[in-house]
């Protein structure tokens, strides 16, 4: 990697369009201050000085692309409440297409309720159901998703599940056929109930949870050698080209069948690590879809999840400040 890379990278990436499949939700928040506890419960009062809402989950990382110059195309489902109404004004204010999002009235819009005070995360409340999508809507959903496809250059694909119900094994296996035979690469930010249905994909990223509770495997976190061999069993079992796990304070782990490498964590002031998976899957699409190495990948990845753990809450990663530490790792 040298500057004229790095250069081009930022360039380059303006063209591409990056789908992203998954579970979207609303990011509600809640800021203010604490100067006492409750008298009914030994609680902090939060005395309230604002609200605001943002796009989250799938749309996260939607975000995160966009913000890094690529055109993102988000495919989702959400319900018909009034939260429903706030994520499509939220989306349009945010200059992203809605061509991919699916109504169903069946189901809630998934919102997680945040509250901060004084710099500090006091809770979150999730409302949210996370059945499967009914059998109608999934055929509807895949459909949706096969006509972007169909009518759109796609650069690369991004499984962004949450276990929230929107990803099915047939939606996963439908479109993952559809890119191998269009030669699109494809990226997985996986859950548990998912976790075997996901084959033949270009890079699977699960965190160090993730991957021990998918494989049902007890091992430490810095345990690299550990981490290269199940991984490397999955990856002969599902047929993924490579396997990067984000290891939060030990940086990520990133191997195909032959070989891993292991890239430490920058020294950080850590304000809020929500999001960062979000940050490090669209990176990674980006950089494969340039045609990065895999080391060069995990690194850049490593660093764009990094920097947004510096920052309250759930934002994008900001493309100077990338760039500038890129060119700092040359």
């Amino acid at each position: 990697m040298n500057i004229k890379q790095i250069e081009t990278f930022f360039e380059k990436i303006k063209e591409y369009n990056i789908l992203i499949i998954g579970d979207l939700m609303l990011d509600s928040y809640l800021w203010g201050n604490v100067s006492r506890i409750s008298p009914e419960a030994p609680v902090p009062i939060v005395d309230c000085k604002k609200r605001e809402n943002r796009l989250g989950g799938a749309a996260n990382v939607a975000l995160n692309v966009k913000s890094l110059g690529a055109n993102p195309i988000l495919c989702a489902v959400i319900g018909t409440d009034e939260k429903a109404e706030t994520v499509r004004l939220l989306l349009k204010d945010r200059g992203l297409s809605d061509i991919g999002i699916l109504s169903d009235q069946k189901r809630i819009t998934t919102t997680k309720f945040r509250v901060i005070a004084s710099g500090q995360h006091l809770i979150r409340v999730d409302e949210e159901h996370t059945d499967y999508l009914s059998q109608d809507i999934e055929t509807q959903f895949i459909d949706k998703i096969q006509q972007i496809i169909e009518s759109h250059k796609i650069n690369a694909i991004i499984f962004e599940d949450y276990d929230k119900g929107t990803i099915t094994a047939r939606t996963i296996s439908e479109i993952v056929e559809l890119s191998i035979s269009l030669n699109i690469p494809t990226l997985v930010d996986p859950k548990k109930r998912n976790f075997f249905n996901y084959r033949n994909v270009s890079l699977f990223k699960p965190n160090f949870k993730e991957l021990t509770e998918g494989l049902k495997i007890e091992t430490q976190k810095d345990d690299f050698e550990m981490i290269f061999k199940i991984s490397r069993e999955f990856m002969l079992k599902t047929g993924a080209k490579s396997i990067m796990t984000t290891l939060s304070e030990l940086g990520v782990l990133i191997c195909d069948t032959e070989k891993y490498i292991q890239i430490p964590a920058e020294q950080r002031d850590i304000s809020d690590v929500s999001g960062a998976g979000d940050t490090v899957i669209a990176v990674a699409a980006l950089c494969l879809a340039f045609g990065f190495s895999t080391a060069e990948l995990a690194q850049i990845s490593n660093l764009a999840g990094g920097l947004v753990c510096e920052k309250v809450g759930v934002v994008p990663v900001e493309p100077e400040l990338l760039k500038n530490e890129m060119k700092l790792k040359i």
